[in-house]
């Protein structure tokens, strides 16, 4: 009796490392995209701080004025890190307040801009879709 042999054919072997290497080409891409925007929450939660001082400000019945001085105060240099290169408080308005995260290159250079609009002392805060380029960087 002739004894069978057991194991793979070199086409069989090359089919299956083919087959890997297109998931490969597809889901690393995806997978780098997932980790940056994974990442990205370092930026949105470093907004956090000048968010909680301009609500404490309009609260307290302060003008937009002192409320972007106090978020600036709050966070002038303390995020200049390797991803974020600053983070900046501006008035638009009587009762209008602007935070600005901007990003380094580890982002695409985008930012994130959140807005603020004071109703006696409830503030309600906005993404606006036309001045974050992080959403359409889908990192945000």
């Amino acid at each position: 009796m002739k004894k069978q042999q057991q194991g793979f054919t070199l086409i069989e072997l090359m089919i299956v490392i083919a087959i890997v290497a297109i998931l490969a080409g597809i889901g690393m891409p995806s997978y780098q995209k997932y980790i940056k925007s994974a990442e990205f929450v370092e930026v949105i939660n470093a907004t956090a701080i000048g968010k909680g001082k301009v609500e404490e400000c309009f609260q307290k019945g302060r003008t937009a004025a002192v409320c972007v001085q106090m978020s600036n105060a709050t966070t002038s240099g303390a995020f200049n890190t390797d991803n974020i290169t600053s983070i900046t408080a501006t008035s638009t308005g009587a009762d209008n307040v602007t935070i600005t995260a901007l990003t380094k290159t580890t982002y695409d250079s985008v930012d994130y801009i959140i807005s603020a609009t004071n109703t006696n002392g409830l503030v309600k805060w906005v993404l606006p879709v036309s001045s974050s380029t992080c959403i359409a960087a889908a990192y945000c």
